[in-house]
């Protein structure tokens, strides 16, 4: 993984004392609520329903045992003993003091991790595929690409204060398990007609209350070209983006109200201003792409997929997690783990501080010391020997982080809704615990295969209800909470915005609404069809049917 050089080390050390004194000034009233406001926001900070809220950035989802193990140690002393995984591979502490907060961020730095740009109107954390580098489908690693953008990024100064929030999302397979499509900029490396590499660039897609899928700007952009190109978007962006409404300010509302050609056309006279002279040499690649060389992998492990075969002969359990939340790896004789983060009665994405030490020790002594997060908030030991996994297994499931759910319908992606936001208009983490507590039966989840239920709390989006092949959206009304439903969306390749079901449920609805879709779809499915496949085959009237038929 990237190693910080001294620059980078100084801007975040000077950042911390920077954000300290600031704090400082603030507790003692020398700042205003509002002058502070700006100052904690691009230190990841959020004023939530019960405490201050602390966003630590996690580029492209990529963590070392000892990040890990300083996050542990973060849990234990600063917080609750928790921490919470997000949909974009960060890392949420929900009840730090913020009088403490620079001590956390001071913390942090000695591990070479901050909270730089995790909120306010700046350029975010760049994300990308959890199983970048190992993935068998993979034209290329993105993550040194990444790498780059986010040294760009940071700090900025030409866009230091966009109209709003912006993020990009970088994606190197044939799979798109970035969510590319649904991200301000999403880029795609692809080979051209003489089969070079560069990048398909695509513009203009987001989430939240208005759900957009972006579309392709620029069909090939030469490598060298990346960081001219993303400033030019960027700087059309800046200009033209609206300030007057925070509603309509992201760059999706831009390119839909000036259409995709005269945007396009935009962009490309300031690109052909600026980008002489900041070409991205060939060796600034190679010397990124050393960062992320491949670790040492054992040419014996070829040698031992017979140990991990006979385990699962034996033990049927073990055969249902290796065939659950194992990957396929491009190295022969090794897998991708999923650590699912969904057990029945924990709330989704949550880790205490035991189970991130313990996994500290198990990335250490089975995967090169490496950890990853996921866009589903679940995490990754990405390089596993086949001969290990059967003592893995072991540890993982005595920790509760072993449930056989990875791709299945209790895998849901939840935001902290009501327990924690203050945005929130309803709750997220209890209506999670009903759906798993009626659907306890593993056997009927494994069977009824790939089923995405995404729940957010409130209209922003943070657990991509819009692209969830069952969404669930918390909404207020007149004080209660309740909830549209919505079928058939996706965040991959073929990527939707699902269909409204139809009216909100009540909150005691909820989970019924839920098992009776699952239901219609278990009856009406064709063989071996996928739950969305059949969405697209019958559209949602069959589902409506039966969840409003005695509502």
């Amino acid at each position: 993984m990237y190693q910080y050089n001294q620059n980078d080390q100084t801007l975040i050390e000077e950042r911390v004392a920077q954000f300290r004194r600031q704090t400082e000034r603030f507790l003692k009233d020398e700042i205003s609520a509002d002058q502070y406001r700006a100052l904690r926001l691009r230190n990841g900070v959020y004023i939530q329903t019960h405490a201050p809220m602390l966003r630590i950035a996690v580029p492209y989802g990529l963590f070392s045992s000892g990040q890990i193990r300083k996050l542990a140690h973060i849990a234990r002393k600063y917080d609750k003993n928790y921490c919470h995984f997000t949909t974009r591979q960060n890392i949420q502490f929900n009840w730090p003091k913020l009088e403490e907060v620079p001590d956390i961020l001071e913390e942090l730095a000695s591990v070479q991790m901050h909270a730089i740009q995790t909120s306010g109107n700046c350029m975010r954390n760049t994300t990308s595929d959890h199983l970048a580098g190992v993935c068998i489908d993979e034209l290329e690693d993105p993550r040194p690409y990444c790498e780059i953008i986010r040294q760009w990024t940071t700090l900025h100064p030409e866009f230091d204060y966009l109209p709003r929030k912006f993020k990009i999302a970088v994606s190197g397979a044939r799979h798109d398990r970035a969510a590319t499509q649904f991200h301000d900029i999403g880029l795609h490396l692809i080979n051209n007609e003489a089969a070079e590499t560069g990048f398909k660039v695509l513009v203009g897609g987001g989430l939240g209350r208005t759900p957009i899928i972006g579309q392709v700007i620029k069909p090939y952009l030469e490598k060298k070209h990346l960081l001219s190109y993303l400033e030019a978007i960027l700087r059309i962006y800046n200009l033209h983006g609206r300030r007057d409404n925070m509603y309509k300010a992201r760059i999706k509302i831009l390119v839909k109200e000036s259409g995709l050609e005269k945007f396009t056309e935009a962009v490309e006279k300031e690109w052909l201003l600026i980008r002489d002279g900041r070409e991205l040499s060939d060796e600034r690649i190679a010397a990124m792409q050393t960062q992320f060389a491949p670790p040492k992998y054992d040419p014996e492990a070829t040698q031992d997929k017979s140990f991990a075969r006979l385990h699962q002969q034996e033990n049927q359990a073990f055969a249902t997690w290796v065939k659950h939340n194992t990957a396929d790896h491009r190295i022969p004789g090794y897998r991708a783990v999923f650590i699912s983060l969904k057990a029945p009665d924990s709330p989704p994405g949550d880790m205490t501080d035991t189970q991130l030490d313990a996994v500290a020790d198990l990335a250490d002594q089975y995967s090169f010391g490496e950890v990853r997060s996921t866009h589903r908030q679940n995490l990754i030991l990405a390089d596993i020997k086949q001969a290990d996994l059967f003592p893995l297994w072991q540890q993982l499931d005595s920790l509760k982080l072993a449930t056989p759910n990875i791709g299945t319908v209790t895998d849901m992606i939840c935001c902290p809704g009501l327990d924690f936001c203050s945005l929130a208009n309803a709750g997220s983490i209890g209506v999670a615990k009903e759906i798993n507590e009626a659907l306890d039966d593993m056997d009927y989840i494994h069977d009824i295969g790939d089923v995405k239920i995404n729940m957010s709390g409130c209209m922003n989006g943070c657990a991509h209800q819009s692209v969830g092949h069952i969404g669930i959206l918390g909404v207020d009304k007149k004080g209660a909470e309740w909830y549209q439903l919505t079928l058939g969306g996706s965040s991959e390749n073929e990527a939707a915005i699902g269909e409204r079901l139809g009216p909100a449920v009540a909150k005691d609805q909820v989970t019924k609404a839920v098992t009776t879709i699952l239901d219609v779809y278990v009856k009406q499915r064709l063989e071996d069809e996928s739950f969305l496949d059949m969405v697209k085959r019958v559209g949602v009237d069959p589902f409506k049917e039966q969840v409003y038929a005695n509502y």
